[in-house]
């Protein structure tokens, strides 16, 4: 587990949806003349079904809408991906490669509990822009699946590098990018599905959190442990 955390993060691609700006993939499908249209292929089928999840809820999204929306009859789909859950999966490799940038890019610059920080609010903002890629993270099982399983320890990869600004042994930093993997995927998850009930200010209650677990770290810190030894 040490050397997963010590991993780089791979760049994501453009591909994946980052760098599309000016108007959403779908739109441009329509309005597009079909011999300006580029062949179909698994990278556009995921473009579209990634645009319907974010857009209509990932309940929404069904290999009937997908082809509706890239202007195919279904069976087209098959050359592309096997079925629903290949797509699905397909969607859930590609909400952890877009966190694993967005955290890599929040951090840069940055350490100990401003990091921490940093790559918190990176993460609820992921989920914002894309609540459906993001939901489907949720919805395929990685266990057994290595390609899913080394997007998940790129993102424990990046957390552990943030956690380097501190003085932490080597499983305890493991586990505590564990942990602030938990709590941040725990946060996010209630406040995209309006789990935290008003009076109370989500900022707020971020901030607190933040603080809890910067809190914990600098205590698990061998600096720490030796005063206290002393």
């Amino acid at each position: 587990m040490a050397a997963n955390l010590a991993s780089k993060v791979i760049p994501v691609a453009a591909s994946i949806g980052e760098a599309k700006t000016g108007g959403s993939i779908m739109t441009a499908i329509e309005n597009s003349p079909p011999a300006a249209r580029r062949p179909l292929d698994a990278d556009r089928v995921i473009d579209a079904a990634s645009e319907i999840a974010d857009a209509e809820g990932l309940d929404k999204l069904t290999l009937t809408r997908v082809a509706d929306a890239l202007g195919v009859r279904q069976p087209a789909l098959y050359r592309h991906v096997e079925g629903y859950d290949d797509l699905l999966r397909s969607l859930s490799l590609r909400g952890r490669e877009i966190l694993a940038q967005r955290l890599a890019d929040a951090a840069v610059g940055l350490s100990g509990d401003d990091a921490v920080a940093a790559v918190g609010h990176a993460w609820r903002k992921m989920v914002r822009d894309h609540p459906g890629i993001y939901a489907a993270t949720d919805r395929y099982p990685c266990a057994g699946d290595a390609e899913l399983e080394g997007a998940v320890e790129r993102v424990l990869g990046v957390l552990g590098q943030v956690l380097r600004g501190y003085d932490l042994t080597e499983e305890d930093r493991v586990h505590a990018a564990r942990t602030l993997r938990s709590a941040f995927h725990g946060f996010s998850h209630l406040e995209s599905g309006d789990g935290h009930p008003l009076p109370h200010d989500p900022e707020d209650t971020f901030d607190h959190l933040v603080q809890l677990l910067c809190a914990g770290v600098h205590r698990r810190s061998r600096r720490a442990a030796g005063a206290s030894v002393s």
